[in-house]
């Protein structure tokens, strides 16, 4: 039985459907309940797993602790909890609204945190389990007008690379996947570099993936791994070549602020929005 938090509209639910139609029974969580139940029903309607759609704010305990027994409740143990709730805003890090920072630090860090510790529990009483975090290519690089962003996610980084080392031997996994720029509301506006815009269907793939076969670090697509480690080693100079060149400045990205009003619209006026 899988979890999938965030999961009413853009990765989340690409993921959900896809896990679905390999036949997993999936719970999807989001803020928006009608939505949620609404995306069930949708991915209902194709063959494969049962569908369950919850209202779930991730920045609040007993939501998630009332979501999260809901699911047990009426579809059994959780075996795989994916935290994929997420938002983004963009711009100079001078001009970011307060709000705004503190608000990405609740949902894209403390709405992981706080899924990761209601959950493994559990399954370490069972001695099997699995987590995985849906981070971004962010967690090693840090684009420009992604400040806080970055920072998000450099968090979850380090806190699932943390949470892994004390489970080592309890039968529960941790993995972080990392796509590059996704082509979904949140991303709107910004640019992606070199490489392609990515498809949510390609991260739910790598998600799929990851489920069937669990390890820890999981890029989208590959070949960014192979640029983190070169990067690692590169002195300082070198290292700053690369980052110029494959590091999307989203700053000259986003010259036209009102191609993110929408998003952002939507993320100021959910008491705690999910992207």
């Amino acid at each position: 039985m899988i979890a999938v938090t965030g999961a009413g509209r853009g990765i989340g639910r690409a993921v959900a459907a896809r896990l679905a139609a390999a036949g997993a029974t999936v719970a999807i969580g989001d803020l928006d309940a009608e939505l949620a139940m609404e995306t069930a029903g949708a991915i209902g309607a194709y063959p494969g797993g049962r569908l369950l759609g919850l209202s779930l704010d991730v920045t609040d305990t007993p939501s998630f602790e009332h979501f999260l027994s809901t699911v047990e409740t009426r579809l059994g143990p959780i075996d795989v909890l994916i935290n994929n709730a997420g938002i983004m805003w963009v711009g100079p890090f001078a001009e970011e609204p307060e709000e705004a920072a503190l608000r990405q630090f609740d949902v894209n860090v403390h709405g992981v945190l706080r899924g990761m510790k209601l959950a493994i529990p559990g399954m370490r009483k069972r001695g099997r389990g699995h987590v995985v975090n849906i981070a971004s290519a962010a967690s090693k690089v840090a684009p420009p007008g992604e400040a806080t962003y970055a920072a998000t996610k450099h968090a979850l980084h380090g806190y699932s690379t943390a949470v892994r080392a004390e489970l080592r031997g309890s039968g529960v996994q941790v993995s972080l996947v990392m796509p590059g720029v996704v082509d979904t509301e949140l991303a709107v506006g910004t640019a992606t570099g070199p490489t392609r815009r990515l498809t949510a269907d390609q991260v739910a793939d790598a998600v799929l993936d990851v489920v069937l076969r669990p390890r820890f670090e999981v890029f989208v697509p590959r070949q960014v791994a192979a640029l983190t480690r070169l990067a690692a080693v590169l002195p300082g100079r070198a290292r700053d070549a690369l980052h110029h060149f494959l590091v999307p400045d989203q700053l000259a990205a986003l010259s036209d602020r009102s191609v993110r009003a929408a998003y952002e619209q939507r993320t100021r006026t959910a008491r705690h929005p999910e992207g």
